[in-house]
């Protein structure tokens, strides 16, 4: 049994707890930026071993959440997110061994040039310095983003959602145990050890300037939060309101494959369709098909007049819908004029987060993908593909929609920044 929530809460002065976190985490930062690429991947491994040991104490502790969520009355997705068994769990430790795996960024010359003085310039990948990462929800998480921090020499400091609080407690101790194993500070990555919504305010102003930036992962309210009152850089994580487009040329059944797999697979990740766009060319011969396939498998398709005439099943979609993040099997479906029609749609209603067109006329493709504003834009694959693990980056602390610094998927190269390393041989500037 996972120790009583009260244990969680009983932290004293708030305030002084977040300050000695942030002291400790600053202190840990500057061991980790120098630990070697060795020590890090065996810290890595170390946790991943121990995430296995303790799944029964993880699982336990996940059953409380659960529990307590259902009570809650919390929606069919948001338990989704929350749900661990013995894959997932098997899934967090892989994910760790995934990042462990990844080439290290730190120290990396990007970029080398000598002047006609002979001096050399190199431009080096570094630490960002420690990573304040606000999330909801999923617990795994915990484990993502502790990895990815510790590959790219980043210390954290982690503060989940209110309903995975024992989740993410028993899989930071398994994390603590590969820190601890491999001789790095535990500090290196803490947990904040209370639902107290004032530690999130207080990481917002940057514990004493112990924050270097802020990632929030979570919903449309976390994210206007974080925007509005942080002090320190944040890596933006709007809500993903994901369309796909339905071009005249596209495959009925590649478009039915890819929708269903899109909405369907997992409703509640971000990648998960939440509007269907229909071109009225191709209306005649994909709507019904793609409405029908939607209603039958599960899903409540809200729709403008065009949708609604092909099924009597289909409800009325309002102006709300459009600007919806549903993260449930729901769906809002709309004819529009042609590919013009769709971006621009997009551009209104969108988040600039993942966005896909179905087709096999390659301008229009060409089009879609130069000119729709997300950080992910895909042409014939299913938009659930937003995830950096596909990417090819391991894991991910989440997708990035904003424009300075990082973009999609956040991965451990966007965690670090860099410095210019200059060589010379006694120059001096005349």
């Amino acid at each position: 049994m996972t120790a009583p929530l009260k244990s969680i809460e009983g932290t004293g002065d708030l305030g002084k707890v977040m300050a000695d976190i942030g002291q400790a985490v600053r202190a840990a930062a500057r061991v980790l930026a120098l630990a070697p690429a060795a020590q890090k991947d065996q810290a890595l491994d170390l946790m991943a071993a121990a995430v296995r040991a303790q799944k029964a104490r993880i699982l336990a502790a996940n059953a409380e959440d659960l529990a307590e969520a259902r009570a809650a009355g919390l929606t069919s997705a948001v338990i989704d997110r929350l749900a661990l068994d013995d894959k997932r769990v098997e899934g967090i430790a892989e994910a760790i061994e995934t990042v462990r795996a990844l080439k290290d960024p730190v120290g990396a010359v990007t970029e080398s040039w000598t002047r006609p003085n002979g001096m050399t310039i190199q431009r080096v990948r570094v630490p960002l310095g420690v990573v304040g990462i606000i999330y909801e929800s999923r617990p795994n998480v915990t484990a993502d983003a502790g990895a990815l921090c510790l590959k790219s020499g980043n210390a954290a400091v982690l503060r989940g959602g209110s309903d995975s609080t024992r989740s993410s407690r028993a899989i930071h101790a398994a994390i603590q145990q590969g820190l601890r194993e491999a001789g790095l500070p535990e500090a290196c990555i803490q947990l904040v050890p209370t639902r107290d919504r004032a530690a999130v305010g207080l990481m917002l102003t940057g514990l004493d300037g112990n924050i270097d930036v802020i990632v929030p992962r979570g919903g449309k309210s976390l994210v206007a939060r974080v925007q509005a009152e942080a002090r320190v850089p944040v890596f933006a994580h709007l809500e993903g309101i994901v369309h796909i487009f339905i071009d005249k040329a596209a495959s009925l059944d590649m478009a039915k494959t890819i929708v269903m797999n899109a909405k369907l697979r997992r409703t509640g990740v971000c990648g998960a369709v939440e509007t269907l766009l229909v071109d009225r060319a191709a209306a005649a011969t994909h709507l019904k098909p793609l409405v029908t396939m939607l209603l039958d498998g599960g899903c409540e398709v809200r729709g403008d007049k065009a949708t609604q005439a092909v099924d009597t099943r289909v409800k009325t979609a309002t102006e709300e819908d459009w600007s919806t993040e549903y993260l449930d099997a729901i769906i809002s479906v709309k004819v529009v004029d042609d590919v013009d029609a769709a971006i621009a749609h997009i551009e209104h209603y969108g988040s600039h987060h993942t966005d896909a067109i179905i087709t096999d006329d390659t301008a229009a493709a060409q089009k879609f993908l130069a000119q729709v504003d997300s950080a992910i834009v895909l042409h014939n694959a299913s938009t659930q593909f937003a995830d950096g693990g596909e990417f090819g980056f391991g894991a991910e602390i989440g997708i990035a929609t904003g424009r300075l610094h990082a973009r999609g998927p956040v991965g451990t190269e966007q965690l670090t920044t860099f410095k210019y390393r200059i060589l010379g041989s006694g120059q001096t500037r005349p």
